[in-house]
Order: structure tokens, then sequence, then C-alpha cells
């Protein structure tokens, strides 16, 4: 069926239009309130954010490193402090045609050859964000040829800031530790600018790392108007940055230094206590590295002589070395023996040698002491004396008292690298080893071998417990120095007998007349020690036990000294611990070394005089020993371009390869000797190898 036709009045027409027309210009009108909307949100609610970007176009922010907090001694001597510094960087990511650039700025910076081969190697190992040093400590001439010309040098990143110095060289590098430029592993954990700022350095090891939040401060800002191409218009306000703040230190900087050039071409320590409150005065582990030099970014060249050296300079042997601490101990034992009954007059006749069941005990002394009583068996060095007192009274005696005066001990420092020791016992002996404790092993103990460990700290912690009678714990930071300590658990009386038993030790014939004084009215009393590393066989010693000088250096023993001063009212404490010093050279051996770091203390004249005769005959001066030292290493390796190619600092010196290695051989060493051989020779039997003056 067909619909009809629609019929289309005027009326309809009328209406569809209309309705069309309200429909578009109400879309028109939708339209118009949304891009005035849209309009309104860009104008006021967004207006912030696009005048920062506007702002950006115009103005090239960039960060300022914040100058770093200084480290100062005691007396406010700067240890570590900041001078100004005018450098070039590259930044990777945004350099372009990398030769023409490098030529330039071999040219405008009248850099040699070899220079700008380390730094085209130094951009291939780089992290693109990650700046890559091309010249620091600029003179301004070189400084502003680079930054007029900056808009021909995409990437390159003239800089004007501060850098860190330090002032003592070597003679602080393991106190301080240093500062370097941040890796790519570090900036990946905290994506933080400032890692990537040209100039920007953090802490890598020592005080520096520890304190580092104290000493970074807050970055400033600067603030260049340039053009869309890059071109500077004009230098406009910059925020300042905040300094961090300054460390002190209870370091005395003089003595410092004066220990470190007095421990001389030894590998060895040196640490000095207040014995008063505990307050470290001088810290010093030689040979070092210089921490200017790490700083600065040194090459694989530098690291390879500094990981080969036989003397490990990049160990803090303060802290992370440990030894037997030999003789040392006598006092500290002498001590535990009083308190457990034995009289001071009880004497041991000592004729050199000790039978024990099938085996024989020497003493260092071959012809024996005659008969002794327990101040003369300190001053002598008596081995016989302390191995028939252990036995009588056994070790489970003596290391509470090992205990009570620091041996073993963890210290409350900001150093992240301390090893604690070994203070043996049956207890722990059957805990570690599961075997019974033996008389051999007490014998052993006597005389600070076996199985006793402890590093030069602890040493230098022992010595002023005894002399001051009080439990001190030492302290680095001024503001945490431990106050009022209370007095040691022992009877006074009995540390009266041990202190003039180690007045005797240098002043009344003992085996440290060469550390007696010379300072009038001064006395200073001690302990020498020797600690094998090697095992003395029977055959050897019926043809004659060879001399230290006679060996190789890592087979010679350990010289140890433990001392305070003055002797009847203890002010101050000292431990020198010397790997393979071996006595062989007496104004290099420990008892003088000690002398000449007490007389600073009290007549700092003199100790310089005796100093500036000696340093002489050692080749002169740390930086003129260092210099000549790279010099040599140098001259016999021919290194190409790769080796002086910048090494990242991933390990620092502290985590070393080199350090690690040197401390298991040291474990290996005492473990060896620590247990008896298939023949039952133990280090006891071999005698201490303490040697008189």
């Amino acid at each position: 069926m067909r619909r009809p036709p629609r019929v289309v009045t005027e009326a309809s027409q009328a209406y569809s239009f209309s309705r069309r027309a309200w429909l578009l210009g109400a879309a028109q009108g939708a339209v118009g309130v949304a891009l005035a909307g849209r309009m309104g949100w860009l104008a006021i609610a967004e207006n912030g954010r696009y005048n920062l970007l506007s702002e950006k176009n115009r103005v090239n922010m960039t960060l300022m490193p914040p100058r770093r907090g200084w480290i100062v001694d005691r007396s406010g001597v700067p240890i570590a402090n900041n001078r100004t510094d005018f450098r070039v960087d590259i930044i990777p990511d945004r350099l372009e045609d990398k030769d023409r650039v490098l030529a330039l700025l071999g040219t405008l910076l009248a850099l040699p050859p070899a220079e700008v081969e380390r730094i085209r190697i130094d951009l291939e190992n780089a992290a693109g964000f990650q700046p890559v040093q091309v010249a620091e400590n600029l003179d301004w001439e070189r400084f502003a040829a680079v930054s007029v010309r900056q808009p021909e040098l995409p990437g390159v990143a003239p800089s004007r800031g501060f850098a860190r110095h330090y002032p003592g060289g070597a003679a602080v590098a393991h106190l301080t530790g240093y500062v370097g430029t941040p890796n790519a592993e570090q900036y990946k954990k905290t994506h933080d600018p400032l890692l990537v700022t040209p100039g920007f350095k953090l802490g890598k090891d020592g005080l520096e790392k520890a304190l580092e939040p104290q000493l970074r401060g807050t970055a400033g800002a600067k603030r260049l108007e340039v053009t869309a191409r890059g071109r500077l218009v004009a230098e406009l306000a910059t925020r300042p940055d905040i300094p961090g703040k300054t460390a002190r230190l209870t370091i005395d900087a003089g003595l410092q230094d004066y220990a470190a050039r007095r421990l001389g071409t030894n590998s060895g320590s040196a640490v000095v206590l207040d014995c008063r409150t505990g307050e470290m005065l001088a810290m010093v582990s030689m040979p070092a590295y210089d921490p200017n030099s790490f700083s600065d970014g040194i090459s694989h060249l530098e690291w390879q002589m500094l990981s080969e050296n036989d003397h490990v300079p990049l160990m803090n042997k303060v802290t992370q070395g440990l030894y037997p601490p030999g003789s040392t101990v006598k006092p500290m034992n002498a001590l535990a023996l009083l308190e457990a009954g034995v009289s001071p007059h009880d004497r041991v006749n000592c004729t050199g040698a000790m039978r024990l069941g099938t085996s024989i005990f020497h003493c260092h002394k071959k012809s024996g002491h005659g008969a002794l009583d327990m101040k003369n068996a300190v001053m002598q060095s008596c081995d016989i004396y302390f191995y028939e007192m252990a036995r009588r009274v056994g070790y489970d005696r003596i290391a509470p008292m090992a205990r009570l005066v620091g041996l073993g001990e963890k210290f409350e420092l900001p150093f992240t690298t301390q090893r604690y020791g070994t203070v043996p016992d049956p207890a722990w002996k059957r805990r570690k080893y599961k075997t019974p404790w033996t008389v051999a092993d007490s014998l052993n103990a006597s005389i600070g071998q076996g199985y006793v460990l402890a590093n030069p700290l602890q040493l230098a912690v022992m010595a002023a417990r005894l002399a001051s009678g009080r439990a001190l714990r030492p302290s680095i930071l001024a503001d945490h120095v431990h106050h009022g300590m209370p007095a040691l658990p022992v009877q006074p009386e009995h540390l009266a007998i041990v202190r003039d038993a180690m007045y005797g030790v240098v002043n009344q014939g003992g085996t440290g007349g060469a550390a007696r004084l010379l300072v009038p009215g001064v006395s200073i009393a001690a302990k020498t020690g020797t600690a094998q590393v090697r095992r003395i066989t029977m055959a050897e010693r019926a043809g004659g036990v060879l001399k230290n000088g006679q060996l190789p250096f890592k087979l010679r023993d350990h010289a140890l000294f433990v001392c305070f001063a003055p002797a009847d009212n203890p002010r101050y404490a000292a431990a020198v611990v010397l790997e393979h010093g071996g006595h062989t050279v007496r104004n290099l051996d420990t008892p003088e070394i000690g002398r000449d770091i007490m007389t600073y203390l009290f007549d700092r004249d003199r100790a310089m005089k005796s100093l500036a005769e000696a340093e002489p005959t050692w080749g002169g001066d740390i930086r003129t020993r260092m210099d000549a030292e790279a010099a040599a290493y140098r001259a016999a390796r021919m290194p190409t371009a790769a080796v002086e190619a910048t090494k990242t600092d991933a390990v620092v010196p502290s985590d070393a390869p080199a350090v690690e290695a040197a401390t298991d051989q040291a474990n290996a060493t005492q473990a060896a000797l620590a247990h008896d051989s298939p023949a039952g020779n133990t280090v006891a039997e071999d005698g201490s190898t303490e040697r008189v003056p």
C-alpha cells in the first residue's frame, strides 16, 4: 500500500530550521565556553607552570656545587679545606663533534697530546650524564679562553668553584679519606641532579664519607639569560650555596704530621691518646696515598703502583691491621696475675728454657735471666716468667683483664673499617675450632702470640687505661668526647706496680732503654714487643736463628711499642706498630719513634731537631720519597695512554683488593702460627724474638 506523500507546510519548515539553528548555536556556545575555560585554565591555573617553561627558554639555570665544610683539628687548623678552582669539564651526552672540540680544547688549554688522549679514553668509559674532567686548577687566562668560546664548544662546561684540599697530604690520607666525582651507580640510586653537576664531589672514604651529610652543604644556582640558540645575553642574579658545616676533630694537626714523618720508610702506624679524656691526638697509617691526587682523579697506573706496594699504602693499618701484640701485653698480664692473687715478689728462675711434657719452651734470652720477680720480668720481657705464671693460674684468669683494658673491643668511631681482633679463652676455642684449650695455648697467649690479635688503636687504649686507671673510650670528633669514664675495677696498688715496671723498662735497664726521653723532668713508661710471623724450625735453632736483616721483608718480625708519659702523672699514651719492622734500623725502630713522638708533645723544637737529623737518611720527606717512587715506577713500565686514563673509584682504598689480599695473607699466617705443627712446635716453643738494645 502506497503511503501518501508528506505535505511540507510553511509552519513545519520554519520549526525544523529553528531547531537546527538552536542545536548549532548550542554547539557553538559549548565550544566557545570550552575554549574560554581552557584559556582561563591556562591563564590562571597553569600560569605558574607556563611562566616557568617560558623562563626556562629564556634563562639557563645550572646548579652550583656547595662549598664543602672544613675538617679542622682541635685548635682550628685546617686538615681538609677548600681552595678556589677554575675547571673545565665535558658532559658526554651534550658533546657534538668530539674530535673538533677536543682539538680546540687542546689548543686553548695547551694540553699535551697524552692528556688529550686521556680525556678521549675517559669519555669512552663515562656514562652520558657523568662529567669528564678536562682540567682543573686552571689560571684565569686559560679559563677565560674557554669561557668566551663556549658557544663553539657544545658539551663543554667551564665552572668556577672550590676544590677540596688536604694540606697534610699523605699524612692525613687514612684519617680524612678523600672526595671524588659521583659514579653512575650512585646517581642511579637517587637521580639527584647535584651528583652530575660539574665540579661536585662527595666523600668516598674515611671521615669524608662518614661525615658526608654534615660536610656537603646545599647547592646554589646560577641563572644566565640566553638566546634560543644558547648564546649568553646576561648573567642574572644567582642563588648562593649554603656551605657545609665544619667538623672539628680531637686531632692535633702538627702531631699528626710529625708522627707520619717520624715513621719514616716503615710500613706502620701510630696512635696517640689523651690520658684524661681518651681523645685521639694522632692516628697515622703509613705509607699512604695522597688524598689530593685521589680527589683530582688518579690514573690506573697510580692505582696499580699503590696496589703492588708490599707496604700496602691503601690499608688503614690503625683500624684494619691486626697483629699479635707480642710482649706489649706483659704489663696487662702482670695486672691480671696480681688480681688473681699472685704476689709481685714471687720469683721464677729463667734458665732460657722450660720443659712441659715432651716440649721445650724457650725464652728470647738463650742463656736465661735467672731468678726474676714480676717487675724485673716485665722490664726484661722474660718469657719463662710469663709461661710459668700462665701455666699456674690459667689463661682464663688473664683473658678478662685483656678485654677490660680494651683488647678485642669495638669502639664507637666514624670509621667503617674497624677490625676487632681476638682475645681467646677456652670457651672461644671450643666454639671456633671444636677443640679443647691446651697449656701450650696459654703459653702462646702469655707472650702475646698464638690466637691473640689486636689493632694499634686497641693497644693505645690499653696503654691509656693502664696509665689512667680508667675505662677511657677513644674519640675523634670534638663534640663526641667521652668525659667522666669510671675507674677500672682493679686495685690501685696493683696498677702502681705495673706502672713502675713499665717505668723500669725504659729507665732502669729494661728492654726499652732507647726510648728514654731527653726532656728535663719528664720520663716515659713503656713496653716493647716483637711478634713473629714465621715459625722457627728446630733445625734453624740448632744452626743459628736467622736475624731479621737476613730475611725477606714479609718474613721479618713485627715490632711494637706502647707507652705513656709523664710516667709519674700520665697525660699522653701511645702505640706504635711496625709491620715486619724487625728492629733492623735503630732510628726506624719503635723505641726511638715512640720517644720522639712523645718528645714532640713536651718539647717540639727538640723533636723537630731529631727528625731533621734522621729524615735525610731515609731519602727525604714524605712528598720527596713518594715522587721518587712514582718516577721510578713510571720509568720501569713506560705506561701507555690507557693506563694513564682516570680510574673510576667504584673501589676505594679501604676496600681495595690489595687490602683484602694483605688481610687474607695475615690471617693465614696467624692461623698457621696459632696451631701446633705436626712436630708440636708452637710459637711459644720458639720463644719470643724480643730484642734488647
